[in-house]
Order: structure tokens, then sequence, then C-alpha cells
């Protein structure tokens, strides 16, 4: 009986150790499918540090392409380049089209699209600060003048005892509406149409104002020092002036 049970316990840890073996090399291997996957996985461990990056409180840096400084018939090319992605751009009017080519001429890496694009994202963070009361990441994007006057908003409604709830939907419409260079410092004014779902509540914590979704029209200008080549290095728009629309 010991021998049949000896024999059985034998036989149970070949088949045992063969599945193991079998299991081993199945798992040891990596397929395409597997590489694709593991691939996916870096790429959006690479995003999400990127964009939590993007949210530590840093001046929006706008989408830039190389500023590595070109040499002699390279520099008329970059110029050559610059100009055309402006020329490309579909202006409002020729005095914004003016506006950007002049902007180029001291930035030839400028692009009025890629300009555009971090722009818009600047809005969205700004808005969203502004009704978090985040002064850290306001202080980060505005001038000093334009940080000034959020803030004072945020205190008064603070001392009211008022706190907003909202939820960015989206920006409808982005247009650059002038640009210019003045004393080396480029301005460019961009005027925003996006939706908001916006509610103020009182101490107690109750509704007193606001609507489900709401069309917003902002009018705001942009600023950066394009005077030295040493400016340049530095990509960075900051919010300076807020107007009324018309």
């Amino acid at each position: 009986m010991n021998g049949q049970l000896d024999l059985l316990t034998l036989i149970s840890l070949v088949v045992a150790f063969v599945a193991i073996l079998k299991l081993r090399s199945v798992l040891g291997q990596r397929s395409d499918e597997d590489d694709a996957r593991i691939e996916r996985l870096k790429t959006r461990e690479r995003e999400t540090k990127a964009a939590a990056g993007a949210g530590s409180g840093e001046v929006i840096n706008m989408p830039v392409r190389d500023r590595s400084e070109p040499a002699g018939a390279q520099l008329d090319t970059v110029v050559n380049d610059s100009e055309a992605r402006v020329r490309a751009y579909p202006a409002s009017s020729q005095a914004v089209t003016d506006g950007l080519l002049s902007i180029a001429k001291f930035d030839p890496a400028f692009d009025p699209d890629g300009f555009l694009a971090g722009a818009s994202s600047a809005y969205e963070i700004i808005v969203t600060a502004f009704a978090d009361g985040d002064r850290k990441a306001l202080k980060e994007l505005l001038s000093r003048d334009v940080y000034d006057g959020f803030i004072t908003a945020i205190n008064e409604r603070e001392a009211r005892g008022e706190q907003i709830d909202q939820q960015f939907v989206g920006i409808k419409k982005a247009e650059i509406t002038n640009a210019e260079v003045s004393g080396g410092f480029a301005s460019i004014t961009v005027r925003f149409i996006s939706e908001l779902i916006t509610a103020v509540r009182d101490r107690a914590g109750n509704v007193s104002g606001g609507d489900r979704v709401t069309e917003v029209t902002d009018v705001w200008t942009f600023g950066r020092d394009v005077s030295s080549k040493r400016a340049l290095q530095n990509p960075n728009w900051r919010l300076d002036e807020t107007q009324p629309p018309n």
C-alpha cells in the first residue's frame, strides 16, 4: 500500500513539475500585444507626470519650436518659416496679421496656432483658479496688476462668506483680435467665448445665484518680453490685462 502511495506521489510531483515548467515558459514569453500594452502604460505614466508638472504652478509654457540660434542662410529660412506660419493663420483682419508678423520678426520660433492653444489652456486654468480662490496658481500666471485685481475680488467674496462651485464646460471660440510689439514687449489680445456651470453659495451653503450653463465672453491680453536673445529663451506668456467685451 505504501509502495503504491509513494508511486502515486511521485507521479503527482512529476506532473506538477512539468506543469510548472510549461507555465514558466508561457509567462516568460512576451507577445507583441504585451509589448504594446507595456508601452501604453509607460506612455500613460509619462503623460500623468507631465500633467502633474503642468499643474504645479508654473507659468503656462506655450508650445514652441526649436529655439536654437541658426546662422546665416538658416536664419533667413527660419524667419521665412515663421512668417509663413503667421500668414497661414486665419486672422480676423490685416492689422492682426501685421501685428503677428512684427512679433515673428523678434521671435523666429513664434507660431500663432501654438500660442492660441497655450493661451486657451491658460484661460481654463486661470478661470478655475479664480473660482477656487487658488492664489498660488494665479500668482504664477498673472502680471502684478492683474493679480492684485483678482485677489481683491477673491478677498471680497470670502469676506461675504461666498463660495463658487464651478465646472468649466469648454471654450466655444478663441480668436486673436490684436497683436503688437512696443518697446520690446509683445502683446497678444484674445477673445474667448466659453461655457461655464456656476453656482454661488452663501455662508450657510445655500445657492444664492448662478445658472446651469452660462456663456461667458472675456477679452484678455497676454504679454511677453522679446527684447533680447536671453528674453527669448523664456517662451512663457503672462496674462497682462483683462478688458470688458465690446
